[in-house]
This record gives C-alpha cells, structure tokens and sequence, in this order.
C-alpha cells in the first residue's frame, strides 16, 4: 500500500504543478493595426500563442500565418503577467502594429545612442505589442521570424525582446498621500550574427516619466544611470527607482522604474506615460492617476430639532465637507419612525448650495431640506441625510436628526438613566453631608466629656500629704 500511497502523492503534486504552470489563458486575440494609406488604418485579427498542450499548437487556419505567433520568452515577464490572469476576467485588449529601430530623440537620451543609424544587426521585422486591461498594461517589443514554420501547423515563430509593464493601470490615492506608480521592465537580447562581441552586463538605459496635459507631456522625470550627461531635473519633487535588478554577463535582465510623487494634489491628476529607453528601442506604458478624498458628513441641528405642532422645524443642513473630486456629490434624505416605522422618502423643499474651495484642493458643499409643518404623530421620527460620492462605498455616508414635536415629549431611555445617575449622586451628597454634620456635633461633645473626668480625678500625691 505504501508505494501506491506514494504514487497518489506524486500524482497530486504534479497534477497542483501543472494547474499553477498552466493558469491563464492558451493564448490571446490581438488586433494587427497598420496604415491604409489616405490616413485611414486596417485592421486584421492575430494571435498571441503563449502556451499549449502536448500535441502542439492547435491549428488556426482563419488567420494568416504571418499573424499568429507563437510567443518566446527569455525573461519571462510577458508570459508572467498572463499566468496570474484570472479566468473569469474580461479579456484584455490587444493591439500590435510594425516598429521600426530608431535612436532616442530627446536631448538628454542621445547618449544611449551615439550613432545615428541603427546597427545592421536590429534590421528585419520587429513587432510592437500593447496590452491592456484593469488588471496590467504592458508593452512589448517581439522579433517574429522571416517565415512561418509548416509544422505541426503553419505558425510564425516571435521572440520576445523587450517588455515594459505595470501591474497597476489606474491607481487611485487619497489627496494629500503620496502616489507610487509600479513601473517592471525585462531585456532579452536577441542572437546578433555577424555582430561585434558586446559588452558584459546590462546596457545602458534611460527612463521618463510624463503627465499628459492638454495633448501635450510635461516631463517629470528622466535618468540614464550610469551615464554621464546633463539631466533635466526631476519637478514636483519627483523620484523614480531607475536600475537593473542584476548585472549578470548575458542576460536577460529586469529592471525597476517605479515612480514616486509625494503629498498629491488635484493638479497631478491625468495619464502618465513611462518610457523605457535601451539603444534603438523604446517600450512605453500609460497609467492614470485619480486623486480622491471621502468627505466628513454632519446634519444640523443636532442631535435633536424641536419644533411646535403646525409649524415647520428649522431648515435642515447637510454638510459634505473636504472632499475631492468636486464632481458627482448626491444627498438624498430619508424620514425613520413613526407611522409604521418604515422608512420613506421626505416630503419638503431640497437643494444644494455652491461649491466652496479649500487651500488643500479639496471642496464642500451641503444639502438643503426645508420641512413642511409637522403634527404629533411625527414625534420621535428621525430624518437622515445620505451622501453619495465616488470616494464612498456604495451605501455612501450618512447623519441623522430626532424630531421632538412640543407638548408631546415623554421620559426616553436616556431621561431614565440620567434621572437615575442624577438621583445617586444627590443621595450620596446627602450622605456626605450627614457625615460631616455628625462630626462637628460630635467633637466638642467628647472633648467636655474628657474635660469633666479630668476635673473629678484626685491626684495620688494629694492623699498621701493627708
């Protein structure tokens, strides 16, 4: 029994390799987009073939040969970031288009690149891959082969060479706290025949960080480690982590760019763009940065309003205060209690009143109810006011009031237990009183009592001189 035991075991463990190896999707439906001449665009279906079974790639014969690929990863980062997609999510979305090698323009990259035309080496096709969902966005760079293998199935060959990628598409911060922006990059070089032997180790890149504005990006950040030359400086007290993880002779390689930006503000909001700069390529990913700040809520007056049967209470404000973004604030009012005791909508005259701006970016705003005359049935009732926001949850936020109709107020809980308190407390003041009472009597009593005996005593040395 014992080996068969063992042999489950394995089994198993195998088996929980092979679903954790294999998580993710077989491969991924892309759009190949080029231009149509006329300053049109034309669109064809691909295919991403990260993985499949033992007997090999399945076929696909309604695509064109060129444009299904199956995928070769050195470094592992494209193949990673699908292997922990989860199955019920919505598919991403998948362009890829032509790329053409070229050296860096901006002034302060022009020292990755010192010649201006591209090695000979780094001819051919290459493929630029983009990728997004909610879950990450990733570029990437694929170098497919010339022609299509026939067998098994007629499927073109693309390994991958760069691959720029974060697993946080759209951060969302609170305003005031600081925003860090994942940025992972992986540089896989591919085999350069008839090359120069190139140097050991990683190469030299260049990163930057951008906020689009207007159609236009306005430069945060930019660094080459380990290249001389003079920088832009970083704005908005800007820092990124620009380095690769090793230094190993030949790699692949990983790096890290993850980018930095302390106390943000309502301005920082929008997309920003992260370029990865290596010799004659470039991969580039977008993040968008939302700011949001949940508002404090209260109601007034509180914690009771009193009103007169037939007469209108005091108008009623709700107030949302210093919260972000300005947009999309809601107050809804409820009444609780009486008749019935369900809850229902209330009947009166609401508004909002302008928005008020606060030094820090941050707004308020508040929530009118003007009540109609109330009568001695809505005693007790309680009316609640309940902001909605896009900071909140989707119960929102609420307050609450307590209707007091006069002439009809009873003792309440809370009546009881302060009566009570206030009874004890007197009772033992009482008390208090009696004991202090009772020892300024009591004093001067003993101490004529001590007098008097004192006074009958005869002395001893009295009677012996008799």
């Amino acid at each position: 029994m014992k080996p068969l035991l063992l042999l489950v075991a394995v089994a198993l463990g195998l088996a929980t390799v092979v679903s954790v190896v294999s998580a993710g999707p077989e491969a991924i439906e892309c759009w190949f987009v080029e231009d149509a001449g006329g300053g049109g665009l034309s669109k064809k279906p691909a295919t991403l073939l990260l993985r499949h079974g033992p007997r090999g790639p399945p076929p696909r014969p309604d695509l064109d040969p060129k444009l299904y690929f199956k995928v070769d990863d050195p470094a592992g980062m494209l193949l990673a970031a699908f292997r922990r997609y989860p199955a019920g999510a919505s598919a991403p979305h998948c362009e890829m288009s032509r790329f053409i090698p070229f050296p860096a323009s901006a002034k302060w990259a022009r020292s990755l690149s010192p010649e201006q035309n591209c090695p000979r080496a780094l001819d051919g096709d290459w493929l630029l891959v983009s990728v997004s969902s909610t879950l990450f966005s990733l570029s990437s760079l694929l170098r497919p082969q010339p022609e299509p293998l026939r067998e098994p199935v007629v499927i073109t060959m693309a390994t991958v060479v760069l691959t720029v990628l974060t697993h946080n598409p759209a951060p969302r911060v609170q305003l005031g706290k600081d925003a860090v922006l994942d940025l992972r990059f992986a540089y896989a070089p591919s085999a350069l025949e008839g090359s120069p032997s190139l140097d050991a180790g990683p190469p030299p890149f260049g990163l930057e960080w951008r906020r689009q504005h207007r159609g236009k990006g306005h430069l945060l950040l930019a660094a080459t480690p380990g290249l001389a030359g003079r920088m832009p400086p970083a704005q908005e007290k800007a820092t990124a982590f620009a380095a690769w993880d090793d230094d190993e002779p030949w790699g692949p390689w990983t790096g890290n760019g993850t980018f930095w930006l302390p106390a943000v503000k309502p301005s920082q909001e929008g997309v920003y763009l992260a370029t990865v700069h290596l010799p004659y390529l470039q991969g580039q990913v977008s993040l968008e940065l939302t700011v949001h700040k949940a508002p404090r809520v209260s109601l007034t007056p509180a914690p009771v309003v009193w009103a007169a049967p037939g007469e209108a209470p005091p108008e009623l404000l709700c107030l949302a205060s210093h919260f972000f973004p300005a947009e999309g604030l809601e107050v809804k009012w409820e009444l609780r209690g009486g008749p019935g005791g369900s809850s229902r909508k209330v009947e009166g005259k609401m508004w909002l009143s302008t928005i008020r701006h606060h030094s820090d970016g941050s707004v308020s705003q508040s929530g009118h109810l003007q009540l109609p005359p109330v009568t001695a049935k809505q005693h007790g009732v309680h009316y609640v006011c309940r902001v909605y926001h896009s900071s909140l949850p989707a119960s929102g936020r609420s307050a609450d009031v307590t209707l007091e109709v006069a002439g009809f107020s009873g003792p309440s809980i809370e009546d009881g237990i302060g009566l009570f308190l206030s009874a004890f407390l007197l009772l033992g003041l009482l008390k208090v009183l009696g004991w202090l009472v009772a020892a300024y009597w009591t004093i001067p009593e003993v101490s004529k009592e001590k007098a008097t005996a004192a006074s009958l005593t005869i002395p001893r040395n009295s009677k012996k001189s008799q």
